[in-house]
């Protein structure tokens, strides 16, 4: 059992508190904090994203002391995404002379996010284990000056996304035919392809923020369902939906996304994009179904909304073979914390 002093976002929704979580479900003893508490207004907020967050690197630094100067020292500090902490952030961390580690489940050495992770790569030659879901973005760090980079898939938590035992409970509101969750995003031309589909007749669900910013938000608007959801709403627009659509993003240099694993272990049909990565983890047609285009989106979606025997054979299978995978946020974790073992032998299993 170790003590963790961890450093992330502590909304419960959130994929840095399902990690929280996971490590304290493997015996360890959990200090969080949340340094985004410390923005008051999102309007404030935005504009330290855009700026790398140095405009309020003297806040960050004075609350890491008072965390230093108000809490026993931990076997480990473990920062999730680790954008707000800079350089100095990271040294007074330091001063509990402990291994630091730092998860980052985004991109932060590629150009989709533009300034937000500059403080984050000021800091990587300080962390004692910088940990990563992109090869580009593993060689990325390391040539930024991280000591040691480990790279792990993204993972389900084996709590937060566990399906409805009884799934004549998902309430009818979250139940679909085809059914996509996610953020509007700009450059990812994700209305294009969904506009697609609607031509090709697919019975689409949407739910997620921004989508209103489409210049196709008139012919959208009828097919979004609401704003992002969390928790086990989240779960149940997976596990009513047919078939689940899993969009990358380019801009993040997508191999696989959260939803790749969250799907299938949710109790949904992953439809995703065809990619190295999705094929290595899932048998296609059999445990999951991809597609290299709207076009062949649409036919895909055709084929099992008109077979109810192979949809559920597929779903089943691809529900069967994430569990076999391990890669869930305990398994992940643990692998993280044995890494870290290699290191050091303050941290045990």
């Amino acid at each position: 059992m170790a003590h963790i002093l961890y450093i992330g976002d502590c909304n419960p929704n959130t994929t840095s508190a399902h990690r929280a979580n996971a490590l304290e479900r493997l015996g360890n003893v959990i200090i969080r904090r949340d340094p985004y508490q410390i923005f008051s207004s999102r309007r404030f907020e935005f504009v330290h994203f855009r700026t790398g967050y140095h405009l309020k690197q003297s806040a960050i630094n004075k609350w890491a002391t008072d965390i230093v100067n108000t809490i026993q020292k931990p076997d480990l500090v473990w920062v999730g995404s680790g954008e707000l902490l800079g350089p100095k952030s990271i040294k007074i961390l330091k001063t509990f002379n402990v291994p630091i580690v730092v998860y980052n489940n985004d991109d932060p050495t590629g150009k989709r996010d533009g300034h937000k992770f500059d403080s984050l790569i000021k800091a990587l030659p300080l962390y004692d284990l910088v940990v990563v879901v992109r090869n580009e973005t593993k060689e990325g760090c390391l040539k930024a000056g991280a000591k040691r980079v480990m790279r792990v898939f993204m993972s389900y938590d084996e709590i937060a996304h566990h399906p409805y035992r009884n799934p004549a409970e998902i309430p009818n509101d979250f139940k679909s035919e085809v059914a996509f969750i996610g953020t509007w995003m700009r450059h990812e031309k994700r209305d294009e392809f969904f506009m697609e589909l609607l031509k090709r007749n697919i019975p689409l669900r949407i739910w997620g923020d921004r989508w209103e910013k489409s210049p196709y938000w008139n012919t959208l608007k009828s097919v979004h369902s609401g704003g992002g959801l969390g928790g086990r709403n989240y779960v149940a627009a997976i596990q009513g939906a047919k078939i689940c659509l899993g969009l990358l993003s380019k801009g993040n240099r997508d191999l696989h996304t959260q939803r790749s694993l969250e799907i299938p272990y949710a109790g949904g049909l992953l439809c995703a994009e065809r990619t190295t990565e999705h094929l290595e983890m899932y048998k296609e047609g059999v445990e999951a179904v991809f597609w290299a285009d709207a076009k062949e989106c649409a036919a895909v979606c055709s084929e099992l909304l008109a077979n109810d025997v192979k949809r559920e054979s597929i779903r089943q299978a691809g529900m069967k073979r994430i569990r076999a995978n391990s890669i869930g946020n305990e398994d992940v974790c643990q692998s993280i914390l044995d890494e870290m073992n290699k290191l050091t032998e303050l941290i045990t299993s």
